[in-house]
């Protein structure tokens, strides 16, 4: 029995990193309402932005978790400019934006390949020993620590900023109906634009702590997608505390899953949930 409160504490660390990528996802599909496929691969472009200037450049952590966020919104934005945008515009079906996301998503796991190799990559320096703490008899790193608070944090701001800023209402007459929002003033490109920034800004940090925590390759982005993905479709698509609480739910069954099973069936459970939920649930634990 001994096992339970790691099994419990990896549950959580869990649900906190796949709550970190649903809600930045969820913040874009709710506002464009097709789904990004692209998303995924600013996770890996985030790692590898503060892989290169901590490893690389050796400017500090701080500053190379600051500058990898900031480079994974700039090619959010570039992508949804250059890309997305020209698609709205042609009113383009959502299957086309879909494929265009999924060509992004392939595109720029090879070009991080071909700049940084396929090699598995380690964040933190080789040899230093984490600290860590013991939680009710489970083992939890520093870094875990600040995943989950990390996750609590995104998730209070975006609710702030959605439902008390002029910008969050802004977001939310465009997802109910952006036909309506141009007719009543409302800048969509603009305020889409910046939807796209501070998703991709969430997208990167999400691939810097998972490479800090377990490290990170050029593939890292399309696990961390589709748990996302499954993580906001059983908490309810459109929904911020539906994304964490699925996420959760998807951590805890995950992980208590593979208890007595290979740790290789842990995917499976996953999409196990989520057919589970999409026959008996389709709308998810809360609505919209």
């Amino acid at each position: 029995m001994d096992i339970i409160p790691q099994l419990v504490v990896n549950s959580i660390i869990a649900g906190a990193i796949y709550s970190i990528v649903a809600l930045g996802w969820t913040l874009i599909l709710s506002t464009v309402k097709f789904f990004d496929l692209g998303y995924g691969a600013l996770t890996a472009v985030g790692a590898y932005a503060t892989f290169f200037f901590l490893r690389k450049l050796e400017i500090g952590v701080i500053p190379s978790v600051f500058l990898g966020i900031v480079v994974a919104s700039f090619f959010g934005f570039l992508f949804y400019k250059i890309i997305y945008t020209p698609l709205r515009n042609k009113d383009a079906s959502r299957l086309v934006i879909l494929l265009a996301s999924f060509g992004l998503f392939t595109a720029i796991q090879a070009v991080i390949a071909l700049l940084f190799t396929s090699q598995f990559q380690l964040l933190t320096e080789v040899g230093v020993t984490e600290r860590t703490f013991s939680i009710l008899g489970g083992i939890i790193t520093q870094t875990q620590l600040i995943i989950f608070f990390t996750s609590m944090v995104i998730m209070l701001s975006l609710v702030v900023l959605l439902r008390f800023s002029t910008f969050g209402k802004s977001v939310t007459a465009i997802s109910d109906n952006e036909e309506v929002a141009k007719i009543v003033g409302i800048d969509t490109n603009k305020i889409v634009g910046y939807v796209f920034i501070i998703g991709s800004a969430i997208a990167g940090l999400a691939g810097i702590l998972v490479g800090f925590d377990t490290g990170i390759q050029p593939t890292m982005g399309l696990n961390l997608l589709l748990k996302g993905i499954i993580a906001s479709i059983i908490g309810g698509i459109g929904n911020i505390y539906g994304a964490v609480l699925g996420s959760f739910l998807l951590g805890f069954v995950e992980n208590f899953g593979i208890w007595k099973i290979s740790g290789e069936w842990k995917d499976a459970i996953a999409f196990g949930l989520l057919i589970l939920f999409l026959l008996l649930r389709p709308r998810g634990i809360l609505k919209k």
